[in-house]
């Protein structure tokens, strides 16, 4: 599918439809459930607290792969405040400090938040990668973008405190992130 002709599917379909186009093929993001939900509230409020001048966006279109032609819609998208002010549906990476998602409990899209997305969020040079690995109990942090892949790649359980580096600078206690793994 053309990017010019996703955009336009996109751009009609119902808020309950969340579209994404990868590699071309149009894929449907599977709605959160409860606690997925909860998993992103409490990383809105952990970002909120330690870094107000940031703001985590829920879902917000952004164009991402190579030369920018995949869109997604990560689950959480930290940017400086009133950074896509302005912006249309889909916004450029560019000064997004890092996308975030968490795994459903799917094969197909755990397949697409461990693989295909972090892909393209390395691709389009997203500093930081947060994955919230629910299966593994786990975050898993990717950085260092470079040709189409992150080069450091970081796994703590669940419990553990994790500082995420620079530009994200934000430390999280995720002992609570126990009660919402499979």
């Amino acid at each position: 599918m053309h990017v010019v002709d996703f955009e336009e599917l996109a751009r009609v379909a119902p808020e309950t439809v969340t579209l994404e186009l990868r590699g071309g093929r149009l894929v449907v993001k599977p709605p959160p459930d409860g606690n997925h939900s909860t998993i992103l509230v409490w990383l809105t409020q952990q970002c909120h607290r330690q870094r107000p001048e940031l703001g985590l966006y829920p879902f917000r279109g952004l164009k991402v792969g190579l030369d920018h032609l995949g869109r997604a819609r990560p689950d959480g998208t930290l940017a400086p405040r009133r950074h896509f002010a302005g912006h249309g549906h889909w916004s450029d990476p560019e000064g997004v400090v890092m996308t975030v998602e968490i795994t459903h409990h799917s094969l197909t899209t755990d397949h697409r938040d461990r693989h295909e997305m972090r892909d393209s969020y390395a691709a389009a040079n997203i500093p930081t990668y947060l994955l919230v690995d629910r299966e593994a109990a786990a975050l898993k942090v990717y950085t260092d973008p470079g040709h189409g892949t992150y080069h450091r790649r970081v796994t703590h359980a669940f419990g553990a405190t994790v500082t995420l580096p620079d530009p994200v600078a934000i430390t999280l206690d995720t002992d609570e992130l126990k009660n919402y793994a499979r």
